[in-house]
């Protein structure tokens, strides 16, 4: 017997001879694509292409009446065709948007830090806020319209007070989630307790924060929508039911396209601000709680 052949046998000559040996392989290149950034965008954005293919026929087959539903290609066009007045009362209902989220979270993110330290404040105030949330919000829009009449005040505040809840829980959530031994590291190398909250507790809860953030960007649509159908004189709500009045739904549909499209460009911002800001999520998907609505 040669030395050659008293050599053990090596792990590529053993899955050779072993009929029953599977190599293991990686993931095909199909899955991988799939699991990439651009699997996230594809998935959904095949998914609204089959759902408009199958609108548009229906449409273009007679299945359903025009003034039930109209067919995409004529929604964009009444989109493109009256784009002046799309794009003027657009500008209102953006700007109670904008006011009453940054009110919501100027009052909210502070709240929560008072929450997370003072025991009382957290006793007194949490219940009042779940309270202050199960109200129908819808039931409140009138009563801001008789305390402060028509314009653009009752529509700040009906979108800081829908968007406020899940950017003071999550910020709550996340002030709370900060390890206590670091806490407690930096309080025993000579931190304030103001040192310990912008050195520890601060940045943990960021991720949390912007959680609720973009829970509460998007809402802020809905509140703003809310007030003007309550009683407005200018913003798409106002367009939306005088639309609805007049049977027109391919006005109805075209409104609400446009108000997808602000929801979803302030979403994207809020995520871009986000990356900026934690630039450490860029890499990977992070699970992020929202407040419960």
């Amino acid at each position: 017997m040669t030395e050659q052949s008293r050599r053990p046998a090596t792990a590529k000559g053993r899955a050779a001879n072993d009929p029953g040996h599977v190599r293991k392989q990686g993931p095909s290149p199909a899955k991988r694509l799939l699991d990439s950034r651009f699997g996230d965008w594809a998935l959904p954005t095949g998914l609204v292409v089959i759902g408009l293919a199958v609108w548009h026929f229906a449409c273009a087959a007679g299945a359903v009446e025009e003034y039930v539903l109209p067919a995409p290609l004529d929604v964009v066009t009444k989109m493109f065709g009256d784009f002046p007045m799309f794009a003027e009362q657009s500008v209102p209902t953006i700007v109670a948007i904008f006011a009453g989220f940054a009110l919501a979270v100027l009052i909210a993110v502070p709240l929560a830090v008072a929450m997370v330290y003072s025991d009382l404040a957290r006793r007194a105030l949490y219940p009042l806020l779940i309270i202050a949330q199960v109200v129908p919000k819808v039931a409140i829009a009138p009563l801001f319209i008789i305390w402060f009449g028509f314009g653009q005040l009752p529509k700040v505040l009906m979108v800081a007070l829908i968007c406020f809840f899940p950017v003071v829980i999550d910020s709550l959530v996340g002030f709370k989630a900060a390890r206590p031994e670091s806490l407690m590291l930096v309080r025993s190398m000579g931190a304030s307790r103001w040192q310990a909250f912008w050195k520890v507790r601060w940045p943990w809860a960021l991720p949390s924060i912007f959680a609720g953030i973009k829970v509460g960007i998007t809402l802020a649509v809905v509140g703003a929508v809310v007030a003007e159908f309550v009683g407005s004189d200018t913003g798409l709500g106002v367009v939306l039911i005088t639309a609805r009045g007049d049977m027109d739904s391919l006005t109805v549909f075209a409104s609400i396209v446009w108000l997808t499209v602000i929801g979803f460009i302030l979403f994207v911002l809020v995520e871009v601000l986000e990356r900026l800001l934690l630039p450490g999520k860029r890499g990977g998907r992070s699970h992020e709680a929202s407040g419960s609505l």
